[in-house]
């Protein structure tokens, strides 16, 4: 059985990757940080059990339960919770210009369903592979081809109006 020194280790390691995953998915700080913690927990349940629940890959483990943790939720929307229209806040000025992109980049994943804004951040943020986000996300590899061209010629068609 794994301890809880390497558990904590690979959360550590893992955090950043996940919560950038989380935030594209998401499209919100708040969101994708509960994300986050709800992957993690749900990875350390599988973590304690003992040589029968061996993990052989913890990271793609951990991207697929954030994944499909995501997709789930978005299926169950009785949350309740209401976003407030102002923030409190104000925001601070980006020094490095990367501000825009992202509200860009957030914008248009924000137009798609859970499941293609899914298959694009794995595809082309995270780099996997058609095959790796087929067996990810339980479909087929043209299935995830498919969902992938549809989701860009949607993202470019809302790019331009």
């Amino acid at each position: 059985m794994a301890t809880d020194a390497e558990f904590e280790e690979f959360a550590r390691s893992r955090a950043a990757q996940l919560y950038r995953s989380a935030y594209l998915l998401c499209g919100d700080a708040h969101t994708a940080e509960d994300l986050v913690q709800e992957t993690l927990a749900k990875l350390y349940a599988r973590w304690r059990r003992p040589l029968g629940g061996r993990i052989d890959n913890p990271a793609a483990y951990a991207q697929t339960t954030l994944t499909r943790t995501f997709i789930s939720g978005r299926r169950r929307r009785s949350s309740g919770e209401v976003p407030y229209a102002d923030l409190p806040d104000a925001p601070l000025a980006d020094p490095s210009g990367g501000a825009d992109l992202r509200l860009d980049l957030q914008e248009l994943l924000g137009g798609l369903s859970a499941l293609d804004r899914a298959v694009l951040v794995l595809r082309f943020v995270e780099d996997l592979g058609v095959e790796d986000v087929a067996h990810q996300l339980g479909l087929t590899p043209g299935a995830v081809k498919n969902r992938s061209m549809r989701a860009l010629a949607r993202a470019r068609d809302r790019s331009t109006t």
